[in-house]
């Protein structure tokens, strides 16, 4: 238990620490505080502070990946504003739940959110409104492959921050936006500000962006050792940001000709952005495992029997499937008999079935 946990803490205080918290990355307590501090409102009926502590919770929910659950605060907080007539703040959720839309692909939503609120932050000065707004904005451009236009309005967000702190969750879209863009220079500082970020917060989910980043921005010879270890950081809730990873890794996978590997990470992508509904994100993972001499199969769905094996084990039942020898699986895929005979071996009961001539009628033909 924290100081923030006991029932005589007050409300301000509660909502400072989780600021403070949710600055410096430590998003685990912050949860924590922010869910307290909602708490306090609904249990004292302060209704009229209850958008600014949804505000918080949906804010750090969104750091940790729990999306759904993010908006699901964020909505509500925002009906409460607008009944409480808290322009300010409905202009913040607005940003927020256009940030959320943004991941989606939900372009028109995204702008109508997102200009409504520049509407209200822009000749006010109101900095992190604005910030956030543009991120949105910027972050659909960047899933829908308008790599020049989200780099632009990614460094216009950084601009309208202020504080370093502030624009901490840019730098990676601000990196990768360089990057699609052609225009590695401009990628450069971000990144650095990041490492140097994630050195001083030593929080594992930053590190994850970090090491993702100088992959991107690093020579080839150590890409592989990056990726790598940002996968091994990503926490496991966040399924869109290690998503976002293994589609980076693939793609570089794929360019060093290593096809067989950038399928398995590609394939993980692609099923990790379906589960949390970021479509435009699905769409270049799909292209990118086309490229690759791979393929997808859009029934797939979590409770299916195949979402049970590994990327690899799937590969090869597939191929088993459809009457292949393990000795013409071994060749295609690059492995040898005895592998192949191994992934089976596993496959069977993740399956329910005990021999290779149960396959067919267990993946659907």
């Amino acid at each position: 238990m924290t100081a923030c946990d006991r029932a005589e803490v007050s409300l301000m205080d509660r909502l400072m620490t989780g600021h403070y918290c949710h600055l410096l990355a430590d998003h685990a307590t912050a949860h924590r505080v922010a869910s307290a501090a909602v708490a306090h409102c609904r249990d004292r009926g302060v209704g009229g502070w209850l958008p600014t502590t949804l505000h918080l919770l949906a804010q750090v929910e969104l750091a940790l990946g729990r999306r759904d659950d993010a908006h699901s605060h964020a909505a509500e907080a925002l009906r409460l504003a607008d009944y409480y007539d808290l322009d300010h703040r409905v202009a913040h959720l607005r940003a927020l739940l256009a940030a959320l839309a943004a991941a989606r692909g939900e372009e028109d939503r995204t702008r109508e959110l997102a200009h409504r609120a520049l509407e209200y932050t822009l000749p006010r000065g109101v900095g992190r409104g604005t910030s956030d707004a543009l991120w949105a904005l910027g972050l659909l451009d960047l899933g829908s492959g308008q790599s020049q236009r989200a780099l632009d309005r990614l460094e216009a967000a950084q601009d309208a921050a202020g504080h370093p702190l502030m624009a901490r969750h840019l730098l990676p879209d601000l990196v990768e936006a360089a990057v699609r863009a052609g225009r590695p220079e401009r990628a450069e500082a971000p990144a650095q500000a990041l490492a140097t970020c994630a050195d001083a917060l030593r929080q594992p989910a930053v590190g994850a962006q970090s090491r993702r980043c100088r992959a991107l921005t690093g020579p080839d010879s150590q890409a592989e050792e990056h990726y790598l270890a940002a996968l091994d950081l990503h926490p496991i809730d966040d399924r869109f940001e290690r998503a976002r990873t293994e589609l980076l890794y693939g793609e570089w996978l794929r360019r060093q000709r290593r096809k067989l590997d950038a399928r398995d990470r590609l394939r993980a992508a692609l099923e990790r952005f379906d589960r949390v509904g970021a479509q435009p994100w699905v769409r270049r993972a799909r292209t990118e495992l086309r490229a690759a001499g791979g393929h997808h199969d859009p029934t797939l769905a979590p409770n299916s029997p195949i979402a049970r094996l590994s990327p690899q084990e799937r590969e090869v039942a597939r191929l088993a499937a459809t009457g292949a020898t393990n000795r013409e699986i071994a060749t295609q895929l690059l492995l040898s008999p005895r592998t192949v005979g191994h992934h089976l071996y596993r496959a069977f009961p993740k399956l329910g079935i005990s021999s290779r001539t149960q396959l067919a009628d267990v993946l659907g033909g």
